[in-house]
């Protein structure tokens, strides 16, 4: 269930708060006293207090949408939200942590969700993605949310969706966790992560969890679909790329008619199965060859050309890109098959990978950028913090044996002038020794530790946060 946690830090102390999100699906667990709300890997059994019939009919139930709102915070006009994958989102006091509204976004636009990364212009106007399912099949809708509101409007009035792209299998539309954003562009990533809408529409009567609808097809291409922000007009060029999987983009931008797009990606789309239960309840040499067969997430760029007509030449590189060696190939009218580059030298295998990246977002998302944080996965949890540096490809490294470490957040100094002018806020979990979670505080610059506030409690790990300053 989503839990909370807010640490504050004012007048040269830290204080730590924490508190289960108010959620109908929280509501219904408590009262039941077991798990009565199906989430995305759990099927619910039907309530034993019902009779035989009543269970059985139970079964031909389509599945609700959970309002575990347990992935990540996000903002709309300035109000704090807690979201997860589904159509519902809660509105909370970022003070408090009390839940204050449960909202549906499908009484501001038809979409059957809305990921839990959405991207904000400097302008506060916020873009999302969300899926429908019609009778013509699958389609990937992109949402935009104006910048302000009156007093009398809810947080979502004014929600639009700018453009809706059908799924390429009617009945199998891809998985997608985010997306990336340029300063004119929104990039759709269709990925070979499928989901069976047949089998999630009858999930119940089989028994099955929605995660057992998903699957990954090696066969089939990804694919990179644009999207102009300002007038939702989808781009002619299909941009191709070899079968991977993305959960977080890191940056994209535009330069000289290319667009620069950096992603963590694996050429495995099965990392979902890696955090089943039975996984995590292994250990000793079971646990070792979970850790060892997993896929690896790593920074890798892909380059765009924007500007492809019928005098764009065939089998060249479109990349111009000083010092790249990323390529992008046109290969028929409509289609550019595009080729990364890593973005990391051969130090970062020995930690397993990079995810969870975050950069100084309000000031260099969607431009050119230089530093970029994240952590490193040499277990199922991230066990150290990284640094890398676009520029020679150089890392700066974290850690301490026994410690794991949550997802880094930036936050700028106030003057900053340098682009990583900054410390990293990192919650970090102490699984070895009881009661001993704390908060860690890096100089962004040189990566030394600055500081920990020791919480005498269990902190469970955690994903993603924001950095709220009320200064």
């Amino acid at each position: 269930m989503a839990l909370l946690h807010q640490f504050k830090i004012s007048n040269g102390q830290v204080t730590y708060k924490s508190r289960f999100l108010s959620s109908d699906s929280y509501e219904a667990n408590k009262e039941h006293n077991r798990i009565a709300v199906s989430e995305f890997g759990t099927i619910t059994m039907p309530d034993p207090c019902k009779n035989f019939f009543q269970r059985f009919l139970s079964r031909f139930e389509l599945p609700k949408p959970t309002d575990n709102a347990n992935v990540s915070f996000v903002t709309y006009k300035g109000d704090y939200y807690v979201s997860t994958e589904t159509n519902l989102m809660h509105k909370v006091d970022p003070e408090t942590l009390e839940t204050t509204q449960k909202v549906d976004w499908t009484k501001f636009i038809a979409v059957n969700g809305a990921t839990a990364h959405p991207h904000n212009d400097p302008d506060g106007t916020t873009y999302n993605m969300g899926n429908s399912y019609t009778l013509k099949g699958a389609f990937y809708n992109i949402i935009r949310v104006p910048p302000t509101k009156t007093t009398e409007q809810e947080t979502l009035e004014g929600a639009k969706v700018l453009c809706s792209i059908p799924s390429l299998d009617k009945t199998k539309p891809s998985y997608y966790h985010s997306f990336a954003m340029s300063e004119n562009y929104i990039v759709f990533i269709e990925q070979p992560i499928k989901m069976d809408l047949l089998k999630i529409v009858t999930s119940k009567l089989s028994g099955k969890s929605i995660s057992d609808s998903i699957s990954w097809d090696s066969e089939l291409d990804t694919i990179f679909h644009l999207i102009h922000k300002q007038t939702g007009e989808l781009h002619s060029v299909k941009y191709i790329a070899k079968p991977l999987s993305t959960f977080h983009q890191i940056n994209a931008y535009e330069q000289d008619g290319l667009l620069i797009m950096d992603l963590c990606v694996s050429d495995d789309g099965q990392a979902i199965n890696n955090y089943n239960v039975q996984n995590l309840r292994k250990s000793g040499e079971a646990l070792d060859e979970v850790y060892n067969t997993m896929c690896r997430v790593f920074p890798r760029r892909f380059v765009l050309p924007l500007h492809v007509d019928e005098n764009t030449p065939f089998g060249q590189n479109l990349n111009t890109l000083p010092n790249s060696s990323a390529s992008a190939v046109r290969f028929t009218q409509y289609k550019v098959y595009c080729n990364s580059e890593d973005l990391h030298g051969e130090e970062l295998h020995q930690y397993g990978g990079l995810e969870f990246p975050q950069i100084n977002y309000a000031k260099y998302n969607t431009r050119p950028y230089r530093y970029f944080y994240g952590c490193g996965f040499r277990h199922l949890v991230g066990d150290t913090l990284i640094k890398m540096d676009l520029q020679d490809k150089h890392m700066k490294v974290w850690e301490e044996p026994g410690l794991y470490p949550s997802e880094p957040v930036f936050v700028p100094s106030p003057d900053a002038t340098e682009e990583d002018d900054g410390v990293i806020l990192s919650v970090v979990i102490t699984p070895n020794k009881d009661k001993s979670t704390f908060l860690l505080v890096l100089d962004a610059q040189s990566f030394e530790e600055l500081g920990r506030a020791e919480v005498p409690v269990n902190i469970p790990y955690g994903f993603h946060g924001t950095f709220n300053s009320t200064a």
